[in-house]
């Protein structure tokens, strides 16, 4: 939870988690220190928690907002939603990560699990969007993991042929997912 409102400009809110999203693509999440976004802000550490308890709060921040960025249209399919999500994840280096153990300690909005859950007939929308979205987070941290190994030539598969694979992959996983909840 935050101590401050909002305050604009680069040093609310809103201008941490942009600076600290943009790090996060730069760097990756082992990188994104709350000291280096400080130093990037030019401003102390400690000036980070006027707005930010912790830093798993401001990961919490950056999952929602790449989780924001997970457009579907209003009425979209289930699968849709899933999609834009995946994508929205993979946009971001260690995105899923991020977004993962935002989930998995109950930080942040759930945004995602929300939007699956509305995506899905209603006698299986919570219990659906429980099935289904450890499935898409953890299919992207999979890719995320083998596209960033592709890159630093741990393995031979270039990263395009990762991904059109990751892509079939989701495809059908997704299928198999849905049909186990009726709904495809």
């Amino acid at each position: 939870m935050d101590m401050a409102g909002e305050t604009t400009g680069r040093h609310g809110r809103t201008g941490i988690v942009d600076v600290a999203v943009r790090l996060l693509d730069e760097h990756g999440l082992p990188d994104l220190t709350m000291r280096r976004l400080a130093a990037e802000l030019d401003v102390r550490p400690s000036a980070l928690y006027w707005h930010f308890d912790s830093k798993q709060v401001l990961l919490a921040a950056v999952a929602d907002r790449i989780v924001g960025e997970a457009v579907a249209p209003e009425g979209a399919a289930v699968g849709d939603v899933a999609g834009a999500l995946r994508d929205a994840l993979l946009r971001h280096r260690d995105g899923a990560e991020v977004v993962l153990s935002s989930q998995a300690l109950s930080l942040g909005a759930d945004e995602a699990r929300r939007r699956i859950a509305e995506a899905l007939p209603a006698d299986v929308g919570a219990a659906g969007a429980a099935a289904l979205l450890p499935f898409v987070l953890g299919h992207a941290s999979i890719v995320q993991q083998r596209l960033q190994a592709a890159r630093m030539g741990v393995l031979d598969t270039p990263p395009d042929v990762i991904a059109a694979e990751a892509e079939a992959d989701f495809a059908a996983g997704l299928r198999i997912v849905l049909a186990g909840l009726g709904v495809a």
